[in-house]
């Protein structure tokens, strides 16, 4: 746990979905392959050696997939690579999904102990010989196929590159949190460490409320810890008010009002609008050192974020928030640029790309809210810098491209799937999601459900 303080349809006709796609169905395939290595159906087919040499194959491909993307746009070649190679990755998903389903298959069968004669057959050694020799053909022709398009790298000078570092620093803090918090047992230095950050006074002035995420994978105990330290005698004698609110149901600014105006009043609030639902809770709030409980934070919308904000800064000084959420981004958001914090290194980049805008509020908004809580000044002025700036338009279609580029691959991949509904086609929500779940666009999901 740390803490902080501060499969698809090719109905798209947008150039950029080769990548998104080809990167995550590649992915998805090493997971598969990955996982086979250890059934022993798979090593009892004799099977091994060709799906060991189809993950190398595809280690080598998926190297080039980032310099891929960049280059695309200007170039049509590399664009017909990534669909030639997308078309082949639909065949290798094919094929490994029928290894993987005989395997259920036969492992459903043997745990069953039946000794009919149809069993007998399905394990008969000429059985499992066909099979060895028609996956082995199909997996060999998929080889043959990638052999033949990742040797055409070099006409393109793509450049290797073995892993994202952004993913790599991710997985490191997920495995951080994972190692370092196993329960509540134990926990006495952890809860008295958050107990000291909550009543320690720091700087005079600030504005806003400070904000003590607590971040982990599920089932580590996260709400347990922070009500825990919540409750504390200690910290009930530093705050006049403690409020506490889950909002794991939604982010929407009326539910999350509604819900602290009930811990902290015991009124559901149920028949004020939002208006009467600011003032109330800035007249609560007002002046008065609380202390929040916001728990299971799944919002990543920084813009939802930004707009409960100053109703929370009505407080008196020494004000403080303790946030629990499954979500590194969701840390980074409610922590970032607090009053009096923005990093004057970015300020100036921050207005090129405003400048670059061309005052067009929604993309300003796109970027910013995607920037927000993001120090480093390298991916500023990636933005900033982007070639799709010099593409004709009048601010917006750059910016949605830039966002879009930004996006990780298995978002892109679900954004991609909205083609598959004609123009002002009214479809629900739920219909999309289906699609996105039957095609497997989760499986790379971050999203820790």
């Amino acid at each position: 746990m740390t803490f902080f303080c501060t499969k698809p349809l090719l109905l798209s006709t947008q150039k950029e979905n080769g990548k998104a796609f080809a990167t995550e169905i590649v992915k998805s395939l090493l997971g598969k392959l990955s996982s086979f290595a250890s059934e022993e159906f798979c090593l009892a087919w004799g099977l091994d050696a060709d799906l060991e040499h189809l993950e190398e194959i595809l280690s080598a491909i998926n190297a080039l997939l980032h310099d891929a993307e960049k280059q695309q746009e200007q170039n049509d070649k590399i664009r017909l690579w990534l669909q030639k190679l997308r078309e082949v990755l639909y065949d290798a998903e094919d094929v490994l999904d029928e290894v993987e389903c005989e395997t259920l298959r036969r492992k459903v069968v043997k745990t069953t102990g039946s000794t009919s004669r149809k069993v007998q057959h399905f394990f008969s050694r000429s059985n499992m010989i066909a099979f060895r020799l028609r996956m082995g053909h199909k997996i060999k022709n998929i080889i043959g196929r990638l052999a033949r398009i990742e040797s055409l790298k070099s006409q393109f000078n793509l450049c290797e590159q073995t892993i994202d570092s952004h993913v790599l620093h991710e997985e490191t803090v997920m495995n951080r949190s994972f190692e370092s918090f196993s329960g509540l047992i134990g926990r006495d230095k952890d809860k008295e460490r958050i107990i000291n950050l909550l009543v320690e006074t720091f700087k005079v002035g600030d504005a806003h409320p400070l904000v003590f995420p607590i971040v982990g994978m599920g089932g580590l105990g996260k709400t347990a810890l922070a009500k825990s330290v919540h409750d504390d005698e200690i910290v009930k004698t530093n705050f006049e008010m403690k409020i506490e609110a889950c909002v794991s149901d939604g982010f929407g600014l009326k539910q999350v009002m509604q819900k602290i105006l009930k811990s902290a009043t015991g009124d559901r609030c149920a028949d004020l609008d939002e208006g009467e639902l600011k003032k109330k809770l800035e007249a609560i709030l007002n002046g008065r050192k609380y202390l929040l409980l916001l728990d299971d934070v799944w919002n990543e919308d920084a813009e939802k974020w930004l707009l409960l904000k100053p109703f929370l800064s009505k407080g008196a000084g020494g004000s403080k928030i303790i946030v629990t959420t499954r979500s590194q981004r969701v840390a980074e958001i409610m922590c970032a640029f607090k009053e009096g914090q923005m990093h004057p290194n970015l300020v100036g980049i921050g207005k090129e790309i405003v400048e670059k805008c061309k005052q067009v509020p929604l993309a300003v908004i796109n970027l910013g809210t995607q920037l927000y809580g993001k120090t480093d000044e390298t991916e500023w002025e990636s933005v900033r810098d982007s070639e799709k700036w010099e593409e004709e338009g009048d601010g917006i279609l750059p910016a949605l491209k830039i966002s879009y580029q930004r996006l990780p691959t298995h978002l892109k991949r679900c954004f991609l799937y909205s083609s598959v509904f004609p123009k002002d086609y009214v479809f629900l929500d739920l219909v999309l999601v289906q699609f996105w779940m039957a095609h497997g666009s989760f499986n790379q999901s971050s999203n820790p459900n």
